[in-house]
């Protein structure tokens, strides 16, 4: 009986190499691919080392290895679009977009178009089937739904909320069900070059490179004030573009408090006409706090939610679940209204992803807040 085919996007790091692994010994044929995707010409390259890796990792389990070059694809869909964004003032998720065009679209057509019977990739995800009870004679029919990994502090299911629902069944995620520190573990075992490998941090596929420092490269830096709530200076900062609303970092407060221990300051709201950026330690409504949320271009990968169901968002990867209830959908139109149980801060832009548990329900984009 012939084996099926699976192609896996062999990144040169330790998940996908040991996916690799875990797909070889479940008896797949197994064909490696490394995507090579675009790379600023300011930034040290690190995709042929990483490509060396995952050529290493191939030979090592004796399996074909390709280069997929999809750097137009890149370039377009990911670097174009979070550049455009942040230019509008909204907060991009280029992983998202990564996922939706890059992996899960030019790498997914790509292999189907080449024999594969399945796409694979180290993401910290699952893809399971349950039987759905069908008034017929026959057996009830199978619904694939994408839930969150193992692991809760790798979990990446958040970023994975574009992938249409009839493609699961073509998707496996092998390390999913799996631990960091198991599969660590697994490629010691497997003696694979990767298994000590640090995780690679900051854009996907670029590697250790920061969003702001990229962006500063296309967008100019312009120095503004830093306000508290009361509109008084209290710092400064680099540019409001840059910044979003619930982000920590990247202002410096120069006008300290009275008190011992200053508490750490939240952007609140940014004003991209004055250039400035309004932060305070206790957010309120006042501050920009939102209870209603609408989303566009919604995915919906899990089939029986309805109006005043009980949810679960997460706005950001690993922030932790906000309890929040559907109020509105409208399929046609790929929009969907939310409201949180209790107010928090989000920004345009971001990507928004519901859970029923550990299962992802979909996911869109913050178009609207109040």
């Amino acid at each position: 009986m012939k084996k099926e085919k699976v192609f896996i996007g062999l990144s040169g790091g330790v998940d996908s190499s040991v996916s690799a692994a875990l797909l070889k010994k479940d008896g797949y044929e197994v064909v490696g691919v490394f995507i090579k995707v675009w790379q600023p010409d300011f930034f040290a390259c690190t995709w042929k080392e990483d490509r060396l890796d995952a050529m290493r990792v191939a030979a090592k389990l004796n399996i074909p290895f390709l280069t997929l070059d999809l750097e137009k694809e890149y370039k377009k869909e990911v670097i174009d679009y979070m550049i455009s964004e942040y230019k509008n003032g909204r907060t991009p998720n280029p992983d998202v977009m990564c996922n939706k065009h890059v992996k899960f679209g030019a790498f997914l057509d790509f292999a189907l178009k080449n024999g594969a019977d399945f796409v694979a990739t180290g993401h910290y995800a699952r893809v399971e089937s349950r039987e759905l009870k069908v008034e017929s004679k026959n057996k009830g029919s199978q619904e694939y739904q994408l839930l969150a990994g193992v692991d809760k502090e790798k979990d990446q299911s958040y970023f994975l909320w574009t992938i249409k629902k009839g493609l699961l069944p073509k998707i496996l995620f092998p390390v999913g069900g799996y631990k960091k520190t198991e599969v660590r573990a697994l490629a010691k075992k497997y003696n694979l070059i990767t298994w000590e490998k640090k995780d690679s941090q900051g854009l996907c596929f670029v590697g250790k490179l920061d969003i702001k420092d990229f962006l500063k490269h296309y967008i100019k830096e312009k120095k503004g004030n830093l306000l508290n709530e009361n509109g008084e200076i209290i710092g400064y900062h680099s540019g409001a573009i840059f910044l979003t609303e619930g982000e920590r970092h990247n202002f410096v407060v120069t006008k300290k408090t009275n008190s011992k221990e200053t508490p750490p300051q939240y952007v609140v709201s940014k004003n991209l006409k004055n250039n400035t950026v309004t932060v305070s330690p206790f957010p309120k409504k006042s501050h920009g706090l939102s209870k209603i949320v609408r989303l566009n271009d919604f995915n919906l990968i899990e089939s029986d939610i309805k109006i005043g169901e009980k949810l679960d968002a997460r706005t950001r990867y690993r922030e932790k679940l906000s309890p929040c209830s559907l109020v509105g959908i409208d399929l046609s139109k790929k929009t969907v209204e939310i409201r949180f149980n209790k107010e928090k801060l989000v920004s345009t832009g971001q990507s928004l992803v519901l859970y029923k548990k550990d299962v992802c329900v979909g996911g869109g984009v913050i178009v609207e807040k109040n």
